[in-house]
């Protein structure tokens, strides 16, 4: 499958540190070598230390193309890669995320940290209000990602989110089942209020209207 056709551009969030087992560093080799056999452009934050530093590495190994997105203050403490395609200075983080999500025609998360989660919360969130179609895969190395999907779960059973919701992710332990998936994927629109279910029939309670 030509996955460039599907998406040229993909964002990649992970950890800036490596984590407690090897296979997560594997894992950011493996993925910026596919990237770079498939000539599809790293987009992520630009930094040279973790897995962020080993991803980049890679697809310069590889001969693919790389944009790092770093803030300024990131830059200043001497934590850029200055080996990439492009290196794109911001302000702060904000606006370091939204260039990420404007740069990316897909999104994918390796195991990381506290940003990682947030930025992955971010992009799915965006999806649920439509603000983008995109395609956003999770490699769910070793199960890292198994209590977050568990507490996505949990937040639907709770009453909180549609369990629809969960569609919007593309969930793989290995590279080339989640770039499949990736490319296979079709954007649903779900309904983003739920009524409780301890309101009956009668009940005055109407979920807006979000067309």
């Amino acid at each position: 499958m030509n996955y460039q056709d599907k998406f040229a551009h993909v964002v990649v969030y992970c950890g800036s540190n490596f984590g407690d087992t090897p296979a997560y560093y594997h894992a950011a080799q493996s993925l910026g070598k596919a990237l770079a056999e498939h000539g599809i452009t790293l987009v992520y934050g630009g930094g040279n230390v973790g897995l962020m530093g080993t991803i980049a590495d890679s697809i310069i190994a590889h001969g693919g193309k790389s944009i790092g997105v770093i803030p300024r203050f990131l830059k200043d403490k001497e934590v850029a890669h200055h080996g990439l395609s492009e290196l794109i200075i911001t302000e702060d983080m904000a606006s370091r995320k939204l260039k990420m999500i404007a740069l990316g025609d897909a999104f994918i998360a390796l195991p990381g940290g506290i940003g990682t989660y947030e930025e992955l919360f971010e992009v799915i969130s965006l999806a649920q209000l439509r603000q983008h179609t995109k395609p956003i895969g999770v490699l769910n190395i070793d199960g890292f990602f198994n209590p977050f999907l568990k507490l996505l779960e949990q937040t639907a059973e709770a009453g909180f989110m549609p369990i629809s919701n969960i569609d919007l992710i593309c969930v793989a332990d290995n590279i080339p089942a989640l770039l499949t998936k990736m490319a296979n994927y079709q954007f649903t629109e779900s309904q983003k209020w739920v009524k409780p279910s301890w309101m009956d029939d009668t009940s005055a309670y109407t979920a807006p209207k979000f067309t």
